[in-house]
Parts: C-alpha cells; sequence; structure tokens
C-alpha cells in the first residue's frame, strides 16, 4: 500500500501461498474451584485411558443450509503465462497488464473496451501457471451447459481458467461476460459432472441481524468449501469502488457482515439459513483511515443486483448502461481560486462534476453541456462526495429522459437529457 491513511478495501483473491497453519483449542470446565477434591475422581495406576461411547448428533439449520449448497462452490483458478516483470497491484490480485485509464470517458462510453473473448486465449496449458485463486457458485444447469457466478477480478487477465468441483474434479471453464463495474463475471463449464445448483434469495428481504454463512476457498483451494458463520451487519453499506488499474469508480452499494472473509473467498456465496445465494463475496475492510487493523468487515454484491447483471451477460455478453458522452473531473479536485476564477462557481456550490469534454453528437452535447460547465444535480438527485455521478447516471437505463441541474459561466441552468447506450459496455 502507498499509504496506510486511506481506507483500504481489498479485493479478495488468493495467490500461491505457501506455510502452514497451528490448531488449538480450550475446554471451559464448569467446576467449583473451591472442592479441589472432585478434580481428581479416581487414580488408574496403568494409565489406561478411554474415549466416552457418549455422542452428540447436533443438527442445526446451519448445518442444513451448507449442505443444500456447499456442492454448487467451486473454486476458480486463475491460469495465465508466466509475467517476467513485477505488474504492481495487478500481479498481486492475479489480474494482468491492463490498460491503465485514468479518464474518465471510459465510464461514459467514449473509449473501446477490450472483448471479454480475449480474457480466454487459445494457448497450451503446460505454457501457464496458476496465477490466483478465487470462488464462485454454481447457479444454473441448462442441457450440457452450467453457469458459474464470480468476481470480474478472480478471472481478470485469464489466459485460461480451471474450475475445482467440491469433490475435487477439475474442468476447463470459458468467460461467457464479465462487468468491471459491479465486479461480476458468468463462466460456462460441462454440465456432466454438475451435481447441484444453488438458488438465489430477495436481498431486499434480509435483516440485519439475520445469520448469514460465507463459503468459498480462502487461501486458495487448499481449503476449499471452508465455510464461516456471521450476521448481517448492514443491508446496504456505501464503500469506494476501484478499476482494475486502481483508479476510483465510483460507489458500490454492497451488504456488510461479519461473516469471516479472506482472500480466495472472491465470487463465493453469501448464503442465509434456507441456504438461498442472497450476496457475492467480493471484498473486505483490511485497515481505517488512520491505518488500524480492522476485522469482521466483509462486503457481498447483493443477489438482486447479481442476477439482473448475470441475466445481461448470458443474453449478451456484456452489460447495457447509459451514456451521456462526457469526460469529467470531481469538483473537489479543482482548487478553490480556480473555481471561482475559471469555472466562475458561486461559493455554496461544494460538491459536483466539472464537464472537460462533450463528445459531438452525445446527450449531454445534445442538452446543451460543454466544457467547463459542473453538474450537481441528475434526475433530480444531488451529486454528492458519497453519491457521485457515475451512481446516479447507472440507476437510469437506455433511452430515459432525466433531469440536470449544472452551472455555465456560474448561472444556474436546468435542462432534460435522453440517454443513449455506452459504446464501452
Amino acid at each position: 500500500m502507498k499509504s496506510q491513511s486511506k481506507t483500504v478495501l481489498a479485493a479478495l483473491i488468493a495467490g500461491l501461498i505457501g506455510g502452514g497453519a497451528a490448531y488449538g483449542g480450550a475446554s471451559i470446565l464448569n467446576r467449583n474451584a473451591s472442592d479441589n477434591s472432585n478434580l481428581i475422581t479416581n487414580s488408574n495406576s496403568n494409565g489406561t485411558t478411554k474415549v466416552s461411547n457418549v455422542s452428540v448428533n447436533v443438527s442445526t439449520q446451519s448445518e442444513k443450509a451448507f449442505n443444500s449448497t456447499k456442492n454448487a462452490v467451486v473454486s476458480v483458478i486463475n491460469l495465465q503465462k508466466q509475467q517476467s516483470e513485477d505488474n504492481g497491484l495487478a500481479s498481486l490480485f492475479g489480474g494482468s497488464n491492463s490498460k491503465s485509464n485514468s479518464n474518465s470517458s471510459s465510464l461514459f462510453g467514449n473509449d473501446d473496451s477490450e472483448d471479454s473473448s480475449s480474457q480466454s486465449k487459445s494457448s497450451s496449458n503446460s505454457e501457464l501457471e496458476t496465477a490466483s485463486e478465487g470462488s464462485g457458485v454454481i447457479y444454473k444447469k441448462d442441457g450440457n451447459d452450467a453457469y458459474i457466478v464470480t468476481n470480474n477480478h478472480v478471472v481478470e487477465g485469464s489466459n485460461s481458467l480451471e474450475i475445482i468441483l467440491s469433490n475435487g474434479q477439475k474442468i476447463s471453464a470459458k468467460i461467457v461476460g464479465k462487468d468491471e463495474v459491479t465486479d461480476l463475471a458468468v463462466l460456462k463449464v460441462n454440465s456432466d459432472k454438475i451435481t447441484q445448483v444453488a438458488s438465489f434469495g430477495n436481498s431486499d428481504k434480509i435483516k440485519v441481524a439475520e445469520p448469514v454463512l460465507a463459503i468459498g476457498s480462502p487461501l486458495g483451494s487448499d481449503y476449499a468449501t471452508s465455510v464461516t458463520q456471521g450476521i448481517i451487519s448492514a443491508k446496504k453499506r456505501e464503500v469506494p469502488q476501484t478499476s482494475s488499474s486502481g483508479q476510483q469508480i465510483g460507489n458500490a452499494t454492497v451488504i456488510q457482515t461479519d461473516a469471516a472473509i479472506n482472500p480466495g473467498n472472491s465470487g463465493g456465496p453469501l448464503i442465509n439459513l434456507d441456504g438461498q445465494v442472497i450476496g457475492i463475496n467480493s471484498m473486505k475492510l483490511a485497515s481505517d483511515n488512520s491505518g488500524d487493523s480492522v476485522e469482521g468487515m466483509g462486503f457481498s454484491i447483493p443477489s438482486n443486483e447479481v442476477v439482473e447483471i448475470i441475466n445481461q451477460l448470458i443474453t449478451n455478453g456484456s452489460v447495457s448502461r447509459p451514456s451521456l458522452g462526457i469526460s469529467y473531473i470531481d469538483l473537489s479536485n479543482i482548487s478553490e481560486e480556480q473555481q471561482s476564477s475559471i469555472l466562475k462557481l458561486p461559493s455554496s456550490v461544494q460538491s459536483g462534476a466539472v464537464v472537460y469534454k462533450a463528445s459531438a453528437g452525445s446527450p449531454a452535447k445534445k442538452a446543451g453541456l460543454a466544457k467547463y460547465d459542473v453538474i450537481t444535480e441528475l434526475g433530480g438527485k444531488k451529486i454528492t462526495s458519497q453519491t457521485g455521478l457515475r451512481d446516479i447516471l447507472y440507476e437510469h437505463k437506455v433511452g430515459e429522459t432525466v433531469s440536470v441541474t449544472y452551472y455555465h459561466n456560474g448561472k444556474k441552468e436546468t435542462g432534460n437529457i435522453v440517454l443513449s447506450k455506452s459504446t464501452s459496455d
């Protein structure tokens, strides 16, 4: 990390990790400390010790939920050609050398994106090695095909993908579609060996303090099908979201849980006690603003959003989103002197998106927006430090007409924008 003064949201994907673990435990003895005579009941000179014949048969709802889902949870192996150079954060989290695009225009359809099929280049397995490992969950079986949802960052940069089923069998997989914005991807495998699929629950119906289970492969496939238990700490938590190049691209609305989520759990399911998937585990909070270590703060993509995205990925191979056709920078990055001299903004305007390019023929251009205009509201929602322009835009659909409030040469203006489809799905 370059600085410990910032909140660290760690994408949960395990690389090649070596080492061991020590296991221990403690028994709680319910004894009267004043009666020492009860501590030793018998003295046996030959030292013979026996195992009790008493067995405890405990059947819990957690166990039932786990058993109904566990065989649908898989390990996802990201295979890549060996990198000759260290690639910084991308290599740390299993990604390949990707184009660094600090220009915000990529969020609004002004740049061409790489075709997802290029992530599965034809290559001999002998030339590849495991770059990272994550998790996934099988949610659909259709004829000869079965479909797996995982995180985009789990498969990022892959030259080939392997899936390890809960019984240890390996099968090859290919990418159907992936979406960097929501950090979701759909994989397809042959369904011959698939014995169980998971079902999705309604994430709008979950409750704070409701018990949940997280299933996945923490630290990689050596610990596959590990399960941890916790509760829902918050139903809708806003957290910063970054692209594969490390650029913050907005906020994600996620489920917060204290169920233990570790590197390698990415893409695995968060389930309720009915065994329904209510979220896809994606990241955890590693440290706070002061750099102090944080525990028990994991985040999952809500199932309702997951279902909407993966259905589009299967149908179209990409996600259709609305576009404004602009490049912009957050107002907080502009000095007060420039806000006054160049943007001519009133001092009362504290947040917004500064347009520094409006493409010819774009929805924004047609609505009258130009360079140095400052958008303060879209669709009736104010742009704030917590809710950016991108977050509000993606709440709308292609073809929808939305209102816009902006400042032009310091004067407040209003208008309407007909949203077009982004060209960089």
